[in-house]
């Protein structure tokens, strides 16, 4: 299913805009008056939406919530010098903004009040499947920031004071409301509303994931295990909506889904981006990402390790006699083949923090290109880039599915098969080779055997081995794409972003200097051994240039602050501004903080 966006100029023009604490948008008169009065009129409007939350990879030079460029803050993710940084205060000014949420409960409402005269039944279910669909995405968005948030679910008047300084709804109301939403949208959004337009199956992908985080954050934050299950259950539920249908399956070679001009009928895709440089639908990711241009963040030698060999064992007990060779023309023939589809195959200071080249959303030919010491071309600089953007992969819903069926069977639910394994992670090993990567000897991995899981020395031992290889699998497969952020938090599990628990965080890809990288050597240079031990280069010791061998770390990296079990933080959720809560109380109302920050 493919969207293709322009600027829907009409739209914007049903606004004016204030910012106050819910940042309410008015409708004008006249326009009120007239938009609701057609069903194109509804389309229309809820046009507005797309960009909001099917970003792809941006638009120009804007890069928010783009893939990519906003997915750099985790463990996947090393900086030279400098660690990206938890919020350890709170801050001056910060709260959410509703500006999305009274849009949308201004559509459900005009629907409702003025348009069941004008829609048939199935028209106006539909369009109110939409704005609820959308209004649980927004709720979802929130509610993942800061927990407990106001609930609204209608248009709320500047004279409505209580309303307007409302206090948090706590966040198990919120969330049975968003379930309701998601349930209504599944039962009543089209099955086919056009090329470009949200339908129940893509809707149902999005709620997959929706509903597998907050199960997630209900049992492991929350610890609640009776909520974790409705909403697991949903997930299965709307997972297995999208499989049923027929639509979708996993057919085309992994970077092959990142590069493409043209992702159209590709069935792989449950929801993409499309660009044109024609109507000057255009980005800029692969402008910064191109091979030539120096980038300051890369993968950590975590994220590298966690690659499983391509026999379906982890490095440590593999079979084969190169798992423990990191180099990487060894790691491309002996780890999953999505090493190779994610980083350029020599290492290269153009990554100065890791050495590690990220061209997972870079064409084959412009990477080789660029290798043999071309230019990417005018199509790969600046804000001209037009590959086509996934948004949402039919491999993230297996995954989704297969988490939170594994994640019920914890729950008294029915155990995972081989046949759920087969179906989902098995399924996404089989895709396609690139030939190009064969030639390099890339392999499929061999099949996940549930009667027979990896054993992995580094298993986190809180975390059952199936649920840990499937938790692998979603990492290898959603690098850089999906945030693992997110999944961390969810999973409660921001703990392995401690740089002093895990120095793998402050290392990257494994480089033999000697060889590869001679003209690097430098007193900045130093490189970790398997066993741990750094080794740093010292210019005056003709010695040192042999030790040179490992993953490299630039000496300079610092630790990551400290944030985990720290009084008055809270990683797991953002801060309330001071302003906002002295504003509140100018007012004669409370804002109450976060749960695990300071009121004052």
């Amino acid at each position: 299913m493919k969207i293709k966006y322009s600027l829907f100029v009409a739209a914007a023009l049903f606004f004016t805009s204030c910012e106050k604490f819910l940042d309410r948008p008015q409708l004008t008169q006249a326009n009120d008056e007239t938009a609701w009065t057609t069903e194109d009129n509804v389309r229309l409007y809820a046009r507005q939406y797309y960009t909001t939350f099917f970003p792809g990879y941006g638009l120009g030079f804007s890069t928010d919530g783009a893939l990519l460029a906003s997915y750099t803050f985790s463990d996947d993710v090393l900086y030279q010098g400098n660690q990206s940084q938890f919020t350890r205060s709170v801050p001056v000014s910060a709260i959410w903004s509703y500006t999305t949420v009274r849009s949308l409960n201004i559509m459900i409402d005009r629907i409702q009040t003025r348009m069941q005269d004008v829609l048939a039944p199935e028209a106006f279910n539909h369009w109110i499947g939409i704005g609820r669909f959308f209004r649980a995405m927004r709720y979802w968005d929130l509610v993942y920031a800061y927990g407990d948030v106001p609930y609204y679910d209608r248009p709320i008047d500047d004279t409505e004071l209580d309303e307007l300084y409302k206090k948090r709804t706590p966040r198990n109301e919120v969330m049975d409301a968003v379930y309701e939403d998601m349930k209504f949208a599944m039962e009543n959004i089209r099955a086919n509303d056009g090329a470009q337009t949200v339908n129940k199956f893509i809707a149902a992908g999005f709620i997959s994931k929706i509903a597998m985080s907050e199960g997630s954050w209900q049992k492991y934050y929350y610890k609640n295990d009776e909520r974790a299950k409705k909403f697991f259950e949903l997930a299965v539920e709307a997972g297995e909506m999208v499989k049923s249908s027929g639509r979708y399956d996993i057919v085309t070679d992994y970077r092959s889904q990142f590069t493409s001009d043209n992702l159209a009928g590709n069935k792989d895709m449950v929801l993409y981006r499309q660009y044109d440089a024609a109507l000057a639908i255009r980005h800029s990711i692969l402008s910064i990402h191109n091979l030539s241009d120096n980038v300051t963040y890369g993968p950590t030698a975590d994220l590298l390790k966690s690659y499983i060999c391509t026999d379906g064992k982890v490095w440590q007990n593999s079979d084969s006699t190169k798992a423990s060779d990191f180099t990487n023309v060894e790691m491309v023939k002996n780890r999953d083949s999505r090493f190779e589809a994610t980083f350029h195959t020599n290492p290269t200071p153009k990554n100065r923090a890791s050495f590690m080249y990220i061209t997972k959303f870079l064409p084959r030919d412009v990477e080789a290109r660029v290798a043999a010491g071309g230019s990417p071309g005018t199509e790969f600089s600046g804000a001209n880039n037009v590959t086509d953007a996934p948004v949402l992969r039919y491999a993230e819903v297996l995954l989704n599915w297969i988490e939170s069926k594994a994640e019920l069977a914890t729950l008294g639910g029915p155990a995972v098969t081989q046949a759920d394994i087969d179906a989902s992670i098995n399924k996404i090993r089989n895709r396609p080779i690139a030939a190009d990567a064969a030639a390099k000897g890339v392999k499929k991995t061999a099949a996940m055997n549930i009667g027979a899981l990896p054993s992995d020395p580094d298993r986190d031992v809180t975390v059952s081995p199936l649920l840990w290889e499937i938790r692998r699998e979603r990492r290898m497969e959603m690098t850089f794409e999906d945030s693992r952020l997110a999944d961390l938090r969810r999973w409660s599990k921001l703990q392995y972003m401690d740089t002093e628990q895990n120095p793998d965080l402050l290392a990257g890809g494994w480089v033999n200097f000697p060889t590869e990288a001679p003209g690097e050597l430098k007193a900045t240079v130093s490189v970790v051994k398997l066993n741990g031990q750094i080794e740093v280069y010292n210019p005056s010791d003709p010695t040192s240039k042999d030790k040179m061998k490992g993953f490299y770390r630039y000496t300079l990296n610092k630790d990551r602050l400290p944030f985990y079990n720290q009084t008055n933080i809270n990683p797991y959720l953002s801060p309330i501004g001071s302003n906002q809560i002295n504003e509140y109380e100018a007012a004669g109302y409370t804002l109450d903080q976060t749960e695990g920050w300071p009121q004052n």
